[in-house]
């Protein structure tokens, strides 16, 4: 399994914006499709965004379209959430997670397709 580590949360207000980076251990990187997953109190986690294997394939949770972007450098190892115009019901801890077990294009949503996830990262807006 690949380790994942989460860094880039922090405080921010209603407008604002927040990058999070992950970073990967290991050489296979590149087989792994990597998604980002928040987590609210009281509430369960949801998928926020999925970048495929080779980065060419991206999906989002309705609420973040347009706002988030995820994206991926296998050289570097790294999976990153930019994230704009932020709301307070963006608050949650974020979690990065891998996927190994998918096809090449695929951009899988559920967490039971992920294999290994990092710590996670708490984000939170105030309004």
């Amino acid at each position: 399994q690949v380790q994942l580590v989460e860094s880039g949360g922090g405080f921010v207000q209603a407008g604002g914006s927040l990058r999070l980076s992950c970073a990967a251990s290991g050489r296979t990187f590149s087989t792994y499709a990597m998604g980002w997953f928040r987590q609210a109190p009281g509430k369960e986690r949801e998928f926020v965004a999925t970048i495929s294997r080779s980065g060419g394939s991206t999906d989002y949770v309705l609420s973040v379209k347009g706002r988030f972007t995820i994206s991926r450098d296998n050289a570097k190892n790294t999976v990153s959430l930019q994230m704009n115009s932020l709301k307070p019901e963006d608050t949650a801890v974020y979690f990065c997670a891998a996927a190994r077990r998918v096809g090449v294009r695929e951009t899988p949503r559920g967490s039971l397709a992920y294999d290994s996830w990092g710590q996670g990262t708490q984000v939170t807006v105030s309004s």
